[in-house]
């Protein structure tokens, strides 16, 4: 081989290593910036956590833990789940901010709010 193309393999090989390395730290950048997921459990006729604050895109599961049916309704309309029954589960994802109160239909006394942040 002669020397201007063994410059020419080197260099060649340096770019290919240098945007699998960018690659891999674009694709790390992107896993690192999904919003996590965040439950809220149904327990003794009450919302365990009745604040929760979170970024636009979370996705919001509510669990019932009571042995009686609930529902997750928003005071705005803008989600309303089926009646839940004992480990029923209900998700919704925040896609933008805003603070949305919510309530069960059944036992109007239980409340929460969630607080979207962008």
């Amino acid at each position: 081989m002669n020397r201007a193309f063994k410059i020419l393999s080197l260099q060649a090989a340096a770019l290919v290593t240098g945007g699998l390395m960018m690659t891999t730290v674009s694709v790390a950048t992107h896993a690192a910036v999904a919003p996590a997921a965040t439950v809220v459990r149904i327990d003794n006729f009450s919302f365990n956590t009745p604040l929760v604050t979170i970024k636009a895109g979370t996705t919001v599961t509510w669990v019932n833990g009571d042995d009686i049916p609930h529902t997750v309704v928003a005071t705005n309309g803008a989600f309303k789940s089926k009646v839940l029954d004992t480990d029923d589960r209900f998700s919704f994802t925040f896609a933008k901010p805003g603070q949305f109160s919510y309530f069960c239909s059944l036992h109007p006394h239980m409340t929460g709010k969630i607080v979207v942040k962008a």
